[in-house]
């Protein structure tokens, strides 16, 4: 098992935080990660995006040029990564953000609204990137919903710990919402 994962959007939505979990996970899980994240000077705002490997054999590289999966949260990186994935492999979109059609036809593409599913669902806006993980964890488990748990569980301790039971729902979330086959609960999309 080797996975590469490219994950990308603006600064705010939890990039690296969904990053560090993967990455966490995997380690629980007693494979070789790494994790290496990129943001621009602006912070909140700019763009973020982060490169998790997750790998039964020693990792030679901390970036890849072609992931296999690739989750994409906003529009600018669903332009600059969607023509990196790698054929054959997963592209993540979050739809509520990203109107345009991946032309690609050599590529799995899994569309969750996470935004919608994060503020209605869940009720709580700033769970977007775990709603994806959820959806993304249902449709090709890279890690374990045990593992990505107890990775939660070591990364938000002290005064964050109040923040697991929020985090544990958006998972379910979106692992719900992709076992559905894609169907969306919530009564309209904000546009419409």
């Amino acid at each position: 098992m080797h996975h590469e994962i490219l994950i990308g959007g603006f600064g705010g939505q939890g990039i690296l935080f969904l990053g560090r979990v993967l990455a966490t996970a995997g380690m629980i899980e007693g494979y070789e990660v790494s994790w290496f994240p990129s943001y621009g000077p602006e912070m909140r705002g700019g763009t973020a995006s982060c490169t998790v490997i997750i790998s039964e054999e020693e990792i030679g590289a901390t970036v890849t040029d072609h992931p296999d999966i690739c989750i994409v949260m906003n529009e600018p990186s669903f332009r600059r990564f969607s023509p990196l994935v790698r054929r054959g492999g997963l592209l993540v979109v979050n739809s509520s953000l990203i109107r345009e059609n991946c032309s690609r036809r050599d590529i799995e593409i899994l569309q969750v609204p996470a935004n919608e599913l994060a503020g209605k669902e869940v009720g709580v806006a700033e769970t977007t990137n775990m709603v994806i993980l959820g959806a993304l964890i249902a449709r090709q488990p890279v890690v374990s919903f045990s593992a990505v748990k107890k990775a939660l569980e070591k990364i938000l301790v002290g005064k964050k710990a109040n923040l697991l039971s929020v985090n544990f729902k958006a998972l379910e979330v979106g692992k719900s919402f992709e076992e559905k086959g894609g169907v969306v609960n919530v009564s309209e999309r904000p546009d419409e």
